[in-house]
């Protein structure tokens, strides 16, 4: 049971990291995706930094429960955008994303890694 924690820790990282990174670097898509909802440049780098920052600390045992709660709440505005935009299934894949912050949180506090 322990694999598959580090299995989904591993991808929440990547996820985490990887969409902070789209966003602090204003990628082109981020920037018109999300312009559409109102993110400023600043705003989308704001929003990214919270991601990358939130994916680092999901690392550590010690700052896990942080860094993930950060991340659950970037990916939930991510979710209610989508839904807005009408991208139903990347919406639901991110609120899956989500709940399985929340067994990171879950599984970090009942015995931390």
């Amino acid at each position: 049971m322990r694999y598959l924690f580090y299995a989904v820790l591993a991808v929440l990282v990547f996820l985490a990291v990887s969409s902070g990174i789209t966003k602090i670097m204003l990628m082109q898509q981020d920037v018109d995706f999300f312009g559409q909802y109102g993110f400023t440049n600043p705003i989308l780098i704001g929003f990214g930094i919270i991601q990358l920052v939130g994916g680092v600390m999901l690392v550590p045992p010690r700052t896990r429960v942080i860094g993930a709660s950060m991340v659950a709440v970037t990916f939930l505005i991510s979710a209610m955008v989508l839904f807005m935009a009408g991208a139903v299934p990347i919406a639901l894949v991110t609120l899956f994303c989500t709940g399985l912050l929340g067994y990171v949180i879950q599984q970090s506090r009942v015995e931390p890694a």
